[in-house]
């Protein structure tokens, strides 16, 4: 069955107004299972992003970066406590990697000046949650937006999304003060922001958010869209991406439609949508307007034996803006992916 949602148009010329349906398809829905300290900033619309850090040994350590975007950077214990910030200014979107002997490193987006976009590198020490920050590399000329980290080989290659369009892949190389090279320059229509590689083939998924899911394959400037906004599964804007891999090619690609409060999951690598989820009213309440989004599917202890889905919540009354923490073994469950 599907909800209808009737909109009116109106034309001077016409002697009347007609209706079409826009078609917004159901929504299964999830509680979350525990939920962040509000960020710092109050009566703004601040939290945005989130990233996650996975404990090798003892999940329950495990660790979630997140960004104020009108102050800087949370780094959240599993328990949703705040261990640490850094005053980091207007920093919109953050992702992290995890280089083994090089560190866990943290990229935030960096528009404190909207006509230049940075990328703030730091490494994060994962046994006192601080954020050590190693510099600042060119993210292009523009205002800063979106991010998201991929690996090549041993490259580390950060997407700089701007917010006229243009997403600069940058390669930034550690040791000593970070230093970036300009690789490509890759460009949709209108305002993206989310982002997400697939850790195995380099393919990169921005969102256009009036407009859909652009992929591009790794190494290629010219992508297409693959999941347009339509109103029925995507609802604009598109924000958030995050992607859940399983074999060489498989998994699934989640997507913040926040224009109804929704998650949407498309099947890889054909991007053949799934089903819609929301999360609800529970013990730490329901999700809104929801901007970043971030998935890991290994274990994260009892409460999320199947992986951490975690969503920016755009309404947390009367607190400020916070990230809510999911279950994704109760996602797939709701939509009969088990």
């Amino acid at each position: 069955m599907r909800n209808l949602l009737a909109v009116t148009i109106c034309g001077a010329a016409l002697a009347g107004c007609a209706t079409t349906p826009a078609v917004y398809l159901p929504a299964a829905t999830v509680v979350a299972k525990g939920e962040t300290e509000p960020v710092g900033t109050a009566n703004e619309d601040a939290a945005d992003d989130p990233a996650i850090w996975r404990h090798p040994s003892d999940p329950a350590q495990s660790l979630i970066v997140g960004t104020d975007k009108k102050a800087g950077l949370h780094v959240y214990g599993m328990d949703g406590r705040s261990r640490f910030f850094i005053d980091a200014g207007q920093v919109n979107n953050v992702d992290l990697v995890d280089l083994g002997a090089q560190g866990v490193i943290v990229v935030a987006s960096d528009r404190n000046d909207l006509a230049n976009a940075m990328l703030q590198v730091y490494r994060l020490d994962t046994d006192t949650a601080e954020l050590r920050l190693l510099g600042k590399v060119a993210g292009g000329a523009g205002e800063g937006y979106g991010l998201c980290l991929g690996l090549r080989g041993d490259a580390l290659l950060a997407y700089s999304v701007l917010k006229q369009g243009a997403i600069h892949e940058v390669r930034i190389a550690l040791g000593g003060e970070p230093t970036g090279t300009p690789l490509r320059v890759l460009q949709v229509p209108t305002q993206p922001e989310g982002c997400v590689v697939d850790p195995r083939d380099g393919t990169l998924y921005v969102g256009e958010e009036v407009a859909g899911i652009w992929r591009f394959p790794a190494g290629s400037s010219t992508g297409e869209i693959v999941a347009p906004v339509d109103n029925e599964w995507l609802v604009a804007d598109v924000e958030g991406l995050a992607i859940a891999p399983q074999g060489e090619e498989g998994g699934y690609l989640v997507a913040s439609s926040q224009g109804d409060n929704a998650y949407v999951l498309f099947r890889l690598p054909g991007m053949e949508p799934v089903g819609r989820v929301r999360v609800a009213a529970g013990e730490f309440g329901s999700t809104e307007e929801t901007d970043g989004i971030e998935l890991d599917t290994r274990s994260f202890g009892p409460n999320y034996p199947g992986g951490l889905f975690i969503a920016q919540d755009g309404h947390n009354q009367p607190e400020a803006q916070n990230f809510k923490l999911v279950s994704w073994a109760d996602i797939l469950a709701a939509l009969g992916e088990e």
